[in-house]
Protein backbone atom coordinates (compact mmCIF):
# COMPACT_ATOMS: atom_id res chain seq x y z
CA UNK A 1 0.00 0.00 0.00
CA UNK A 2 1.39 3.37 -0.70
CA UNK A 3 2.74 5.87 1.59
CA UNK A 4 2.38 8.67 -0.30
CA UNK A 5 -0.34 11.41 1.65
CA UNK A 6 -0.55 14.96 -0.06
CA UNK A 7 0.51 17.98 1.47
CA UNK A 8 -0.80 21.35 -0.07
CA UNK A 9 1.42 24.21 1.03
CA UNK A 10 4.28 21.68 1.82
CA UNK A 11 6.47 24.70 0.83
CA UNK A 12 5.19 27.02 3.34
CA UNK A 13 6.16 27.49 7.04
CA UNK A 14 4.07 24.83 8.62
CA UNK A 15 3.49 22.73 5.48
CA UNK A 16 7.43 21.93 5.95
CA UNK A 17 7.36 21.16 9.12
CA UNK A 18 4.77 18.64 8.34
CA UNK A 19 6.65 17.03 5.50
CA UNK A 20 9.61 16.37 7.68
CA UNK A 21 7.20 14.88 10.67
CA UNK A 22 5.70 12.66 7.98
CA UNK A 23 8.81 11.77 6.14
CA UNK A 24 9.98 11.09 9.88
CA UNK A 25 6.82 8.75 10.87
CA UNK A 26 7.22 6.54 7.60
CA UNK A 27 4.94 8.44 5.05
CA UNK A 28 5.74 10.28 1.61
CA UNK A 29 5.09 13.40 1.48
CA UNK A 30 3.95 14.67 -2.05
CA UNK A 31 3.69 18.46 -1.75
CA UNK A 32 1.29 20.30 -3.87
CA UNK A 33 2.16 24.58 -3.73
CA UNK A 34 1.88 27.37 -6.15
CA UNK A 35 5.36 28.87 -4.12
CA UNK A 36 3.18 32.73 -4.07
CA UNK A 37 4.31 32.50 -0.41
CA UNK A 38 6.24 29.05 0.05
CA UNK A 39 9.77 28.54 -0.75
CA UNK A 40 11.36 25.68 -3.47
CA UNK A 41 14.37 25.43 -0.87
CA UNK A 42 11.85 23.91 2.12
CA UNK A 43 11.05 20.79 -0.02
CA UNK A 44 13.28 18.37 1.24
CA UNK A 45 11.57 15.25 2.36
CA UNK A 46 9.32 14.62 -1.04
CA UNK A 47 8.60 15.53 -4.42
CA UNK A 48 7.54 18.96 -5.16
CA UNK A 49 4.80 19.13 -7.70
CA UNK A 50 4.15 23.13 -8.76
CA UNK A 51 0.44 23.41 -9.24
CA UNK A 52 -2.51 25.68 -8.17
CA UNK A 53 -5.84 24.86 -6.09
CA UNK A 54 -7.31 26.60 -7.99
CA UNK A 55 -6.45 24.44 -11.11
CA UNK A 56 -8.40 21.10 -11.29
CA UNK A 57 -7.13 19.39 -13.85
CA UNK A 58 -3.57 20.32 -12.23
CA UNK A 59 -4.92 18.76 -9.06
CA UNK A 60 -6.60 15.92 -10.81
CA UNK A 61 -3.00 14.94 -12.92
CA UNK A 62 -1.25 14.50 -9.48
CA UNK A 63 -3.99 12.74 -7.34
CA UNK A 64 -3.44 10.34 -10.67
CA UNK A 65 0.35 10.02 -10.54
CA UNK A 66 0.76 9.43 -6.51
CA UNK A 67 -2.58 8.06 -5.85
CA UNK A 68 -2.15 9.61 -2.13
CA UNK A 69 -3.66 7.51 1.07
CA UNK A 70 -4.18 10.99 2.63
CA UNK A 71 -4.14 14.55 2.19
CA UNK A 72 -3.18 17.34 4.30
CA UNK A 73 -4.15 20.46 3.43
CA UNK A 74 -2.35 23.76 4.78
CA UNK A 75 -2.43 25.80 1.81
CA UNK A 76 -4.26 29.06 2.13
CA UNK A 77 -4.39 32.57 2.60
CA UNK A 78 -4.50 33.93 5.78
CA UNK A 79 -3.72 37.43 6.77
CA UNK A 80 -6.47 38.88 8.95
CA UNK A 81 -6.00 42.23 8.01
CA UNK A 82 -5.94 41.74 4.29
CA UNK A 83 -8.74 39.32 4.58
CA UNK A 84 -10.98 42.39 5.84
CA UNK A 85 -9.54 44.98 2.91
CA UNK A 86 -10.15 42.03 0.03
CA UNK A 87 -12.34 39.09 0.92
CA UNK A 88 -13.03 38.13 -1.95
CA UNK A 89 -9.63 36.28 -2.88
CA UNK A 90 -9.63 34.97 0.46
CA UNK A 91 -13.22 33.07 -0.30
CA UNK A 92 -11.94 32.51 -3.80
CA UNK A 93 -8.78 31.11 -3.23
CA UNK A 94 -9.14 29.29 0.07
CA UNK A 95 -13.13 28.19 -0.51
CA UNK A 96 -13.16 27.28 -4.08
CA UNK A 97 -9.33 25.87 -3.76
CA UNK A 98 -10.51 23.78 -1.14
CA UNK A 99 -13.75 22.64 -2.98
CA UNK A 100 -11.52 21.33 -6.38
CA UNK A 101 -8.86 19.49 -3.83
CA UNK A 102 -11.97 18.09 -1.92
CA UNK A 103 -13.59 17.02 -5.23
CA UNK A 104 -10.51 15.82 -6.55
CA UNK A 105 -9.60 13.68 -3.57
CA UNK A 106 -13.23 11.95 -3.39
CA UNK A 107 -12.86 11.50 -7.26
CA UNK A 108 -9.68 9.72 -6.57
CA UNK A 109 -10.76 8.01 -3.42
CA UNK A 110 -8.53 9.15 -1.15
CA UNK A 111 -10.93 8.91 1.96
CA UNK A 112 -8.74 10.53 4.36
CA UNK A 113 -8.37 14.53 5.07
CA UNK A 114 -6.46 16.44 7.48
CA UNK A 115 -7.52 20.14 7.65
CA UNK A 116 -5.72 23.01 9.00
CA UNK A 117 -8.44 25.22 10.55
CA UNK A 118 -8.02 27.72 12.67
CA UNK A 119 -9.20 29.13 15.84
CA UNK A 120 -10.34 32.61 13.79
CA UNK A 121 -13.62 30.72 13.05
CA UNK A 122 -14.48 31.01 17.01
CA UNK A 123 -13.96 35.14 16.45
CA UNK A 124 -14.24 37.10 19.62
CA UNK A 125 -15.05 35.56 22.74
CA UNK A 126 -13.11 37.07 25.32
CA UNK A 127 -12.70 36.15 28.54
CA UNK A 128 -13.26 31.93 28.04
CA UNK A 129 -11.05 29.05 27.06
CA UNK A 130 -12.19 27.67 24.12
CA UNK A 131 -13.31 24.16 23.15
CA UNK A 132 -14.45 22.38 20.48
CA UNK A 133 -18.24 22.95 20.84
CA UNK A 134 -17.41 26.97 21.67
CA UNK A 135 -20.05 29.11 19.18
CA UNK A 136 -18.42 29.86 15.10
CA UNK A 137 -18.54 33.62 14.84
CA UNK A 138 -15.58 34.36 12.80
CA UNK A 139 -15.47 38.41 12.48
CA UNK A 140 -12.61 38.38 9.57
CA UNK A 141 -13.11 36.67 6.03
CA UNK A 142 -9.94 34.58 6.80
CA UNK A 143 -12.12 32.87 9.81
CA UNK A 144 -15.33 32.55 7.89
CA UNK A 145 -13.44 31.25 4.91
CA UNK A 146 -11.88 28.36 7.21
CA UNK A 147 -15.21 27.93 8.85
CA UNK A 148 -16.79 27.34 5.11
CA UNK A 149 -14.21 24.47 4.78
CA UNK A 150 -14.75 22.56 7.30
CA UNK A 151 -18.60 22.75 6.52
CA UNK A 152 -17.86 21.34 3.41
CA UNK A 153 -16.20 18.72 4.31
CA UNK A 154 -18.92 17.54 7.05
CA UNK A 155 -21.19 17.78 3.55
CA UNK A 156 -18.73 15.70 1.91
CA UNK A 157 -18.55 13.24 4.69
CA UNK A 158 -22.61 12.51 4.39
CA UNK A 159 -22.82 12.74 0.69
CA UNK A 160 -19.23 10.64 -0.08
CA UNK A 161 -18.03 8.97 3.37
CA UNK A 162 -15.09 11.35 3.04
CA UNK A 163 -13.41 11.06 6.38
CA UNK A 164 -11.79 14.09 8.36
CA UNK A 165 -9.54 15.49 11.20
CA UNK A 166 -9.70 19.03 11.60
CA UNK A 167 -7.46 21.25 13.51
CA UNK A 168 -8.19 24.59 15.09
CA UNK A 169 -5.21 26.86 16.29
CA UNK A 170 -4.48 30.13 16.24
CA UNK A 171 -0.09 31.54 16.57
CA UNK A 172 1.84 29.09 15.49
CA UNK A 173 5.54 29.55 16.28
CA UNK A 174 9.55 28.03 17.03
CA UNK A 175 11.26 26.37 13.83
CA UNK A 176 12.81 23.35 13.43
CA UNK A 177 15.20 22.69 16.16
CA UNK A 178 17.48 20.69 13.40
CA UNK A 179 17.72 23.68 11.45
CA UNK A 180 16.59 22.00 8.39
CA UNK A 181 13.47 24.33 8.01
CA UNK A 182 12.29 27.04 9.58
CA UNK A 183 9.74 30.12 9.04
CA UNK A 184 10.11 33.07 6.35
CA UNK A 185 7.16 35.15 4.86
CA UNK A 186 7.64 37.84 2.44
CA UNK A 187 6.07 39.87 3.89
CA UNK A 188 6.61 38.86 7.16
CA UNK A 189 3.40 39.45 9.02
CA UNK A 190 4.31 36.67 12.41
CA UNK A 191 5.16 38.55 15.70
CA UNK A 192 7.84 36.54 16.76
CA UNK A 193 9.84 36.93 13.18
CA UNK A 194 8.97 40.56 13.31
CA UNK A 195 10.30 40.79 16.30
CA UNK A 196 13.37 39.28 15.55
CA UNK A 197 13.45 41.02 12.84
CA UNK A 198 13.66 44.35 14.75
CA UNK A 199 16.39 42.98 17.17
CA UNK A 200 18.82 42.23 14.52
CA UNK A 201 18.06 45.46 12.29
CA UNK A 202 16.64 44.52 9.79
CA UNK A 203 13.70 46.60 10.31
CA UNK A 204 13.03 49.86 12.35
CA UNK A 205 11.21 49.04 15.35
CA UNK A 206 8.32 46.60 15.47
CA UNK A 207 4.91 47.92 15.26
CA UNK A 208 2.51 46.95 18.20
CA UNK A 209 -1.20 47.12 16.86
CA UNK A 210 -2.99 48.42 19.69
CA UNK A 211 -2.66 49.31 23.20
CA UNK A 212 -5.67 50.33 24.66
CA UNK A 213 -7.20 46.72 24.80
CA UNK A 214 -8.66 45.26 27.88
CA UNK A 215 -5.92 43.00 29.11
CA UNK A 216 -3.83 43.66 31.99
CA UNK A 217 -1.02 45.59 29.92
CA UNK A 218 -2.88 47.06 27.00
CA UNK A 219 -2.04 44.68 24.22
CA UNK A 220 -3.93 41.60 23.04
CA UNK A 221 -3.56 37.66 24.37
CA UNK A 222 -2.76 35.28 21.96
CA UNK A 223 -1.72 31.11 22.55
CA UNK A 224 1.22 29.97 21.20
CA UNK A 225 2.03 26.71 19.81
CA UNK A 226 5.49 25.76 18.60
CA UNK A 227 5.19 24.33 15.21
CA UNK A 228 6.90 21.30 16.17
CA UNK A 229 4.45 20.32 18.40
CA UNK A 230 1.88 21.53 15.79
CA UNK A 231 2.80 19.14 13.16
CA UNK A 232 3.30 16.18 15.51
CA UNK A 233 -0.74 16.25 16.03
CA UNK A 234 -0.91 16.16 12.32
CA UNK A 235 0.88 13.48 11.85
CA UNK A 236 -1.37 11.53 14.98
CA UNK A 237 -4.55 13.26 12.83
CA UNK A 238 -3.26 10.96 10.19
CA UNK A 239 -2.79 7.86 11.95
CA UNK A 240 -6.14 8.40 13.86
CA UNK A 241 -8.02 7.95 10.02
CA UNK A 242 -6.08 5.26 8.85
CA UNK A 243 -7.09 3.37 11.89
CA UNK A 244 -10.63 3.88 10.86
CA UNK A 245 -12.04 6.23 13.45
CA UNK A 246 -14.35 8.66 13.03
CA UNK A 247 -14.14 12.65 12.22
CA UNK A 248 -13.46 14.68 14.32
CA UNK A 249 -12.25 18.46 15.41
CA UNK A 250 -9.54 19.24 17.58
CA UNK A 251 -8.63 22.51 19.39
CA UNK A 252 -4.36 22.87 19.70
CA UNK A 253 -3.61 25.06 21.97
CA UNK A 254 -1.99 25.41 25.32
CA UNK A 255 -4.62 27.03 27.36
CA UNK A 256 -2.09 29.61 28.64
CA UNK A 257 -2.42 32.73 26.71
CA UNK A 258 0.44 35.96 26.48
CA UNK A 259 0.06 39.39 25.74
CA UNK A 260 2.43 41.15 22.51
CA UNK A 261 4.07 42.68 25.71
CA UNK A 262 4.97 39.37 27.59
CA UNK A 263 6.30 38.37 24.27
CA UNK A 264 8.55 41.11 23.40
CA UNK A 265 10.21 40.64 26.60
CA UNK A 266 10.69 37.31 26.49
CA UNK A 267 12.25 37.99 23.40
CA UNK A 268 14.59 40.43 24.95
CA UNK A 269 15.47 38.05 27.78
CA UNK A 270 16.45 35.22 24.89
CA UNK A 271 18.13 37.50 22.95
CA UNK A 272 19.94 39.56 25.66
CA UNK A 273 18.32 42.61 23.05
CA UNK A 274 15.85 44.95 23.46
CA UNK A 275 13.27 45.25 21.05
CA UNK A 276 12.73 48.44 19.53
CA UNK A 277 8.87 49.21 19.34
CA UNK A 278 6.67 51.75 17.76
CA UNK A 279 2.81 51.98 19.47
CA UNK A 280 0.25 51.59 16.57
CA UNK A 281 -3.54 51.77 16.65
CA UNK A 282 -5.31 48.44 16.03
CA UNK A 283 -5.94 46.22 13.30
CA UNK A 284 -9.34 45.86 11.89
CA UNK A 285 -10.45 42.15 12.49
CA UNK A 286 -8.23 41.49 15.63
CA UNK A 287 -9.74 39.59 18.97
CA UNK A 288 -9.03 41.09 21.94
CA UNK A 289 -8.05 37.65 23.55
CA UNK A 290 -7.76 33.62 22.04
CA UNK A 291 -7.26 30.84 24.08
CA UNK A 292 -7.64 27.55 22.66
CA UNK A 293 -8.02 24.83 25.09
CA UNK A 294 -6.72 21.23 23.84
CA UNK A 295 -8.15 18.97 26.31
CA UNK A 296 -9.81 16.26 23.34
CA UNK A 297 -6.36 16.47 21.63
CA UNK A 298 -4.27 15.20 24.87
CA UNK A 299 -7.03 12.64 25.82
CA UNK A 300 -7.99 11.11 22.12
CA UNK A 301 -4.77 11.92 19.89
CA UNK A 302 -2.64 11.43 23.10
CA UNK A 303 -1.33 14.94 22.00
CA UNK A 304 1.54 16.38 24.83
CA UNK A 305 3.20 19.70 23.44
CA UNK A 306 6.52 19.35 24.32
CA UNK A 307 8.03 22.70 23.21
CA UNK A 308 5.37 24.66 23.33
CA UNK A 309 6.81 27.44 25.61
CA UNK A 310 7.39 30.71 24.82
CA UNK A 311 11.50 29.92 26.10
CA UNK A 312 11.45 27.09 23.42
CA UNK A 313 9.78 28.61 20.93
CA UNK A 314 11.95 31.93 20.85
CA UNK A 315 15.44 29.96 21.23
CA UNK A 316 14.15 27.77 18.34
CA UNK A 317 12.77 31.07 16.20
CA UNK A 318 16.14 33.26 16.72
CA UNK A 319 18.62 30.02 15.92
CA UNK A 320 16.73 29.41 12.72
CA UNK A 321 16.99 33.45 12.29
CA UNK A 322 20.56 33.98 12.63
CA UNK A 323 21.20 31.08 9.70
CA UNK A 324 19.91 33.67 7.40
CA UNK A 325 18.09 31.40 5.63
CA UNK A 326 15.93 32.35 2.53
CA UNK A 327 17.47 35.68 2.47
CA UNK A 328 17.25 37.61 -0.63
Amino acid sequence: MTSNVLVTGGAGYIGSHACKALSKAGFTPITFDNLSTGWADSVKFGPLEQGDLLDLTRLQEVFQKYKPIAVMHFAALSQVGESMLDPGIYWRNNVCGSLNLIEAAVASDCMRFVFSSTCATYGEQDGVTLTEDSAQHPINAYGASKRAIEDMLKSFAQSHGLKSVIFRYFNVAGADPDGEVGECHQPETHLIPLMLDAIDGKRDALTIYGTDYDTPDGTCIRDYVHVMDLVDAHVQGLSWLLEGKESTVFNLGTGTGFSVREVIDHSSAVTNKAVPIVEGVRRSGDCTRLVSGSQLARSKLGWTPKRSTLQAMITDAWRWHQTGHYDK
